[in-house]
């Protein structure tokens, strides 16, 4: 469902460049199910890939999801309660800003790129990474409120 539910809140802001809860997603799922969170994250990938279609901008999503869960995974269960909102903004908001450095080196395999190649991809993809990053900044606003509900949710007994 989790999974899901990250395919849904992208779709419905696809009209916004670079804006999306994607990140948001995974380092609260992180947070609350840590190496479980692998489960809706590549739910996820596999719900872009069959309504976006299997093709090669497809295949840098098998990782570049990786960096943000492991760097959500880096960060101690129980920081204090002042420090880890801005924890967790401060590491969704350096994925954003990195996205299209980590995207180049597929890029590169799959289409040739030589080094400079790569770098002039880079470059020239910075205003959407700023984009990006800025937006994944104050996104980062709902992790901490997503981790309570899903704290709380997880203790439900059906």
């Amino acid at each position: 469902m989790l999974g899901a539910l990250m395919y849904a809140s992208k779709m419905i802001m696809e009209m916004l460049p670079n804006i999306h809860l994607i990140g948001v997603f995974i380092v609260a799922i992180t947070a609350v199910y840590r190496v479980k969170a692998l489960y809706p994250l590549y739910t996820f990938v596999f719900l872009t890939g069959m309504f976006g279609g299997f093709n090669l901008w497809w295949l840098p999503y098998l990782y570049i999801w990786l960096p943000l869960w492991g760097a959500a995974m880096l960060l101690p269960k129980n920081m204090p309660k002042k420090i880890a909102p801005l924890a967790y903004m401060l590491i969704c908001s350096a994925h954003g800003f990195l996205y299209g450095t980590l995207y180049a080196p597929a890029q590169a395999l799959i289409f040739g790129l030589n080094f400079e190649g790569m770098i002039a991809w880079i470059a020239a993809g910075l205003p959407f990474d700023c984009i990006h990053g800025i937006s994944n900044f104050f996104c980062g606003l709902l992790i901490t409120p997503i981790i309570k509900a899903l704290r709380i949710a997880s203790r439900q007994k059906l």
